[in-house]
């Protein structure tokens, strides 16, 4: 299953009161793996960037106004996404701001799967921050090179964030299958069961990209785990 990582900057908080998108990044994930193919995209807003703004991620107008406009990279950007699943932390900010601006190109806006992380994060961990930052910490991911927001970094960051997320998730789920289990009167002999090696479908360009982003995963990350076993 291919899903893209996705993350936006912008002017500021409201699309309809004239802000813009002036960085995209993605990230594309398949079957839970990096795959290595990105997208990376500054833009000029055609318009200032408030101060305020500014010390959130750092970029100014005088930075993004040689860069192309949305309309310019719009096709690009549309290509690269697809129509798979896209996973953001805060989906319907990024979506709606990128819908946003494709309607003021006259185009189809992106209707795919959304996936928040938030709203995961959240019913893992209810009542505890689910900000970024907080995430890496309770997950051990490094995350020292964020000083300030970038769209690059942080769908670095989302995509380890979002992967040990769905095996904490999938864990808890396996505990209460045990529970489950233990307390039926069914039994079987797992001796019984062959264990087979399946293909990768993984071409060896993937399969290096991926052993690069699993390095910096530390060293609770589940890939290793695996590897391990």
């Amino acid at each position: 299953m291919r899903e893209i990582i996705l993350d936006t900057e912008t002017t500021g908080l409201r699309p309809s009161e004239g802000h813009k998108v002036i960085e995209i990044a993605a990230i594309e994930v398949v079957d839970f793996i990096p795959t290595g193919k990105t997208y990376q995209q500054f833009i000029n807003p055609k318009r200032d960037v408030p101060q305020i703004s500014t010390d959130v991620h750092g970029l100014t107008y005088e930075f993004l106004m040689d860069k192309p406009a949305f309309q310019e990279i719009a096709d690009s950007f549309v290509n690269f996404i697809g129509n798979d699943p896209i996973v953001a932390h805060n989906v319907d900010f990024d979506v709606g701001f990128l819908n946003h601006e494709l309607r003021e190109c006259g185009l189809p806006i992106l209707k795919n799967k959304k996936i928040d992380t938030v709203t995961i994060a959240r019913e893992k961990f209810p009542g505890q921050s689910v900000s970024l930052d907080a995430l890496c910490k309770r997950l051990s991911i490094d995350n020292t090179q964020r000083e300030k927001h970038s769209a690059v970094i942080d769908t670095e960051l989302l995509a380890k964030v979002y992967i040990e997320l769905l095996d904490a998730r999938e864990l808890s789920l396996d505990l209460d299958v045990t529970k489950k289990q233990s307390s039926s009167q069914t039994s079987f002999d797992i001796s019984q069961i062959q264990n087979r090696d399946l293909p990768s479908r993984l071409t060896e360009d993937e399969k290096i990209a991926h052993a690069k982003f699993v390095e910096t995963l530390g060293d609770n990350a589940i890939w290793k785990k695996i590897k391990n076993e």
